[in-house]
Order: structure tokens, then C-alpha cells, then sequence
């Protein structure tokens, strides 16, 4: 069905809005998925906490325009399905890049954590990225090897000294 104007301009808020809070995106062609293959890929982007909409390429040239991911626009050709992450960038590559694995038709075209435009090559390296989680474990045990190290030694030196004095 046809959008009249005032139909393009509400669609256009609803992706400008979601284009504010994401943290990055990805461009994928969806042709040859079924829609049943494309509703298990919105479960999984759902339980993952990623936005996905299916929009005209027009519509969403016009939502990133001054925005962080205004240069993706180039790169919108063809039936695409965008996926929107919050705070955690990686959460939409992730998603279809597993997506991906059980479905050959899913073509990730590109992809942008908001550092500019990326090409499908790059969706490995960004679906790796730690959650802020895993990003917090990891500091934290870097933080904390140091200190038990040194409580290591120290107990070390004593029962050195313990058995020396025996």
C-alpha cells in the first residue's frame, strides 16, 4: 500500500527517533527470506534488544540525514532490513551475522557504529565487541590482577620468613 505524504513524514519521525537513540546500524538485503525467516530474525533482534525495520531506502535516506550515520546513505540500494542497537554496538551485527549463517539469502551491504560508513566485511569485527558487561568484567579483573599478585607475594615472603625463623 501507498504512503500518502503525511504517511512518509510520521514514518520518517519513527526512524529519526530510533536513528537518535541507536548506537549503530546495519544494512542488510533481505531478498529471497520468506516471511516467516524474517519473523524469527525480529524474535531474535527483539530478545537481543535490536531494532529492525523494513523502510523505504527514500524514507530512510532522509532520517540519517545530519546524523552520525549520514554517510551510510550512499549505500541504501536494493530491498534492505536495517537493525538499530542502543548502548551495545555490537548487538545488531551479532544479529545478523547469526542470522546469517542459517540464512545465505540475509546480505549484510553495510554497517556504521557511528565513525563512518563500513562495508560487510567489517560485521565480524564489530559483532566481537564485548557487551559493556563483558567490557566491565574485563576491566575489572585487569583492575584486580595487580592487587592479588602483590597479596600473592606478600604471603609468599611471609611463609618464607615463617619457615627461615622455624
Amino acid at each position: 500500500m501507498a504512503l500518502n505524504i503525511e504517511g512518509k513524514k510520521a514514518v520518517v519521525e519513527e526512524v529519526s527517533a530510533i536513528i537518535a537513540e541507536a548506537g549503530s546500524i546495519v544494512a542488510a538485503e533481505y531478498r529471497g527470506l520468506s516471511v516467516a525467516q524474517l519473523t524469527e530474525l525480529r524474535a531474535k533482534a527483539r530478545t537481543a534488544n535490536v531494532k529492525v525495520r523494513v523502510v523505504k531506502n527514500t524514507l530512510v535516506r532522509r532520517a540519517v540525514q545530519g546524523t552520525k550515520f549520514e554517510d551510510m546513505a550512499d549505500t541504501f540500494v536494493g530491498p534492505l532490513v536495517f537493525a538499530f542497537s542502543g548502548e551495545e554496538l555490537g548487538n545488531a551485527a551479532r544479529v545478523f551475522k547469526d542470522f546469517a549463517k542459517s540464512n545465505e539469502a540475509l546480505v549484510v551491504k553495510s554497517l556504521s557504529i557511528g565513525e563512518g560508513v563500513m562495508d560487510a566485511s567489517q560485521l565480524s569485527a564489530v559483532a566481537a565487541l564485548p557487551t559493556y558487561d563483558e567490557a566491565v568484567a574485563k576491566l575489572l579483573f585487569v583492575m584486580k590482577e595487580p592487587v592479588a599478585k602483590l597479596a600473592r607475594a606478600l604471603t609468599a615472603v611471609k611463609e618464607q620468613k615463617e619457615a627461615a625463623a622455624a
